[in-house]
């Protein structure tokens, strides 16, 4: 493999090893601020998506804060971003909360049971905030509009039964029983990868549903999903639903993406470590997409592979056909018989020890990775703007020892 068009310490990367590349990362940042700036949206880092910490520092130059879906999430943006933290999840324990009062500016709840059961803890943290001049805690309700383009169903909040959201019907039910005292924010999640045409036809519906109380909230969150960094994303659109909506209601909007903060910003680097024969080439490499990202088989998809055409089963011959000469199926080391990643073509053939490269591998991949079979978690490292790259952090036995016991 010719090394020459890449980092000039290239060689150094272990693997496997997620690779974050800092001048993609600040690129996305730039532009989501630029959105910030024109339209007095607050967007904040989804650590669902993206919770590489160590790039933070980068990143909350640019951008607001971060969303947490859970204690851990939470913390750790207070400890390694600060800014703001928003918090939302399906449900909270009572020790949970007891720290979530400590750390996380917004606290969003799935229902009004949870909100009740919590009140007097936000309360009692507000008063004692507002004695020792901290900010209060604001108070959300995550809802349902009952519209969703995202396929597949899985990645769909909106079904028929889903958990996440109060649907309109429930709401006012809701709103009867308990009121709005102390609500102060309304969120819907609903988008995956999507372009602003999307949320301009979810916030009709959203509007339908709860227009009468949106003016009473000082604040909006519009959630995640938003594809804002894609090549072919409406940013004139997306800048236009943002500022009439605030202009409209006179409230504060959030957005909060993940995957398009870490979206192309680093890739997944493996190895060849043996290529097998059953009726086509079969090369098993140290990266297993169901154990290192494992959105390719739940979406699913076939990732991209640097330097390399797409390539398929042939219905004549049965075998790998490509636009390139040397086609083959990429497995991973797993017991798992479906832990294929894809089929590839390539101009020459692979040798045992050829690095391969997946594109865009750097969100929703470390944060949903696992050890299963024992295989060893990728190193996490990053590719400076000078062109360096610097280890970050690489994972040992004890690390898979001490997760299973």
């Amino acid at each position: 493999m010719n090394y020459a068009h890449y980092p000039k310490n290239f060689k150094a990367i272990p693997s496997p090893c997620y690779v974050l590349e800092e001048e993609k990362l600040e690129r996305n940042c730039k532009l989501l601020h630029s959105i910030e700036e024109a339209t007095g949206t607050k967007i904040l880092v989804a650590l669902k998506g993206f919770a590489l910490w160590r790039s933070f520092d980068l990143i909350k130059q640019y951008l607001s804060g971060i969303t947490a879906s859970g204690l851990y999430e939470a913390r750790l943006g207070y400890e390694t971003f600060g800014k703001e933290i928003t918090t939302f999840s399906p449900a909270y324990k009572q020790e949970e909360m007891q720290e979530l009062l400590k750390i996380s500016n917004h606290i969003i709840f799935n229902s009004f049971l949870q909100w009740q059961t919590f009140k007097p803890m936000i309360q009692a943290q507000n008063k004692l905030n507002q004695a020792t001049s901290q900010p209060l805690i604001s108070v959300g309700l995550r809802l349902n509009p009952l519209y969703s383009e995202v396929t597949p169903e899985i990645y769909n909040p909106c079904i028929q039964g889903s958990r996440l959201g109060i649907n309109p019907t429930e709401f006012q039910k809701g709103v009867k029983k308990y009121g709005l005292e102390g609500i102060e924010g309304l969120h819907f999640h609903t988008h995956c990868e999507q372009n602003s045409d999307a949320l301009k036809r979810t916030l009709k519906h959203f509007e339908k549903h709860f227009h009468q109380w949106i003016p009473q909230m000082r604040w909006i969150n519009f959630g995640g999903g938003h594809h804002i960094t894609r090549k072919d994303y409406d940013i004139t659109l997306l800048k236009r639903l943002l500022v009439d909506f605030k202009n409209k209601y006179s409230t504060q909007i959030y957005l909060e993406p993940g995957e398009a903060v870490g979206w192309q910003s680093g890739f997944l680097i493996g190895s060849v470590i043996d290529i097998v024969k059953n009726g086509m080439e079969i090369a098993i490499l140290d990266v297993s997409a169901a154990a290192h990202m494992p959105d390719c088989l739940e979406m699913p998809y076939r990732p991209r592979v640097r330097n390399s055409f797409k390539a398929k089963i042939d219905k004549k011959s049965k075998t790998l056909k490509g636009k390139e000469k040397y086609c083959y199926r990429f497995g991973g080391p797993t017991c798992l018989a479906g832990d294929i990643i894809g089929d590839y073509s390539f101009k020459e053939p692979l040798k045992i020890g050829d690095r391969v490269i997946f594109e865009d591998m750097i969100h929703y991949t470390i944060v949903k990775n696992n050890t299963f079979n024992g295989v060893p978690l990728p190193s996490i490292g990053v590719i400076h703007k000078d062109g360096s790259f610097k280890l970050y952090h690489q994972y040992n036995y004890e690390d898979y020892k001490q997760r299973n016991s």
